[in-house]
């Protein structure tokens, strides 16, 4: 073969891998109606069942899958969070699902339960629900730490916050406690040892505060009553306390209660603060940051009761002595009756 036969093969040759190589690694090989597609991969996921979730977004699934072999991905394929765009070719795409693993912004807030914070974290992150709860009521955890699983929920702040989505039980219970202690920072743990309590108390009280009124205006008042009847060793006697008390008994916090009767305080419950003296063992709810620096915060007075406010609703009556407690509540009492 002479020279000159030799170069035109070489040539063809060298086009031919060219070719193949812009193929394998240059061409864009996403196809998707958007600009960009949220994708998520599971832990444990094999190349061939991720082969078949990634399908129906790609132009050539052969020179992925070449592609994939070439770089070794197909041996490493690593779960979370990611956006492939559609300009992507195989060499981008996969290297954006070896480093590009995006965290999800993370929220959660009014809960009653544990359980109801294991359900919400579970619909935003890859963990199981019932794998979660077990977790966050774990007694080694919860003992080494301070809580117990009566106060657990008192360690989750509600707030956003980002975690990537393949985030396993264990490291999300790890994260929020270091989201607490940061929380509970020198100037709140200053306020609470002011007020002879300690966070977990702080956050008990605040969740009784934040069932009693959605106004931010009116929950230092609140608190102050609260802490008023503490150091008076008068028993709390708050409504959504036997609300609570009585949803537990009956293993039903979907239950919807309007109103509490004159029966309903005589529950044999520790959460029920009618019966018991000084706060429940547990929160009730999961207070939010306002009701929690409400309680840090309260408002200094003199006040003992309140009742709703008919003439202002979502708004309460305070007062100082029975007397004048029992006229506002004759009001309100009044008023429901007008309403049936």
């Amino acid at each position: 073969m002479n020279n000159k036969k030799y170069l035109i093969l070489l040539s063809f040759f060298l086009f031919f891998l060219v070719v193949i190589f812009c193929w394998l690694f240059l061409v864009s090989n996403i196809l998707v109606e958007n600009k960009k597609l949220e994708f998520y991969i599971k832990k444990n996921t094999s190349f061939t069942e991720f082969f078949k979730i990634i399908s129906p977004h790609l132009k050539s699934k052969t020179s992925f899958r070449l592609a994939s072999k070439l770089k070794k991905f197909d041996k490493n394929i690593k779960p979370g969070r990611y956006i492939i765009e559609k300009s992507m070719n195989n060499h981008q795409l996969i290297n954006n699902l070896r480093v590009n693993n995006i965290p999800v912004n993370l929220t959660f807030n009014n809960l009653e339960r544990i359980e109801n914070l294991a359900s919400v974290i579970s619909n935003q992150l890859e963990v199981d629900s019932l794998d979660l709860i077990n977790q966050l009521l774990n007694e080694e955890f919860l003992k080494k730490n301070g809580f117990n699983s009566n106060n657990a929920l008192s360690m989750y702040i509600p707030n956003s916050y980002e975690l990537f989505w393949n985030t396993s039980s264990v490291n999300f219970q790890k994260r929020m406690y270091r989201e607490y202690l940061k929380f509970w920072n020198e100037e709140r743990l200053s306020r609470a040892k002011e007020i002879n309590l300690t966070p977990i108390q702080v956050s008990i009280l605040a969740s009784i505060v934040n069932k009693e009124s959605s106004k931010n205006i009116e929950r230092p008042v609140i608190a102050g009553v609260y802490l008023n009847r503490l150091n008076k060793k008068i028993k709390l006697q708050a409504d959504p306390t036997v609300i609570y008390s009585m949803k537990k008994k009956e293993n039903n916090f979907k239950k919807i209660i309007k109103r509490v009767l004159f029966k309903d305080l005589n529950l044999n419950s520790e959460y029920n603060t009618y019966r018991y003296f000084g706060l429940p063992p547990g929160p009730i709810c999961m207070p939010d940051i306002s009701s929690i620096d409400a309680v840090l915060n309260y408002k200094k007075h003199d006040y003992l009761y309140f009742v709703a406010n008919p003439n202002k609703p979502g708004y309460h009556s305070f007062s100082k002595n029975l007397r004048d407690h029992n006229n506002y509540r004759r009001v309100y009492l009044n008023w429901l009756r007008k309403k049936k």
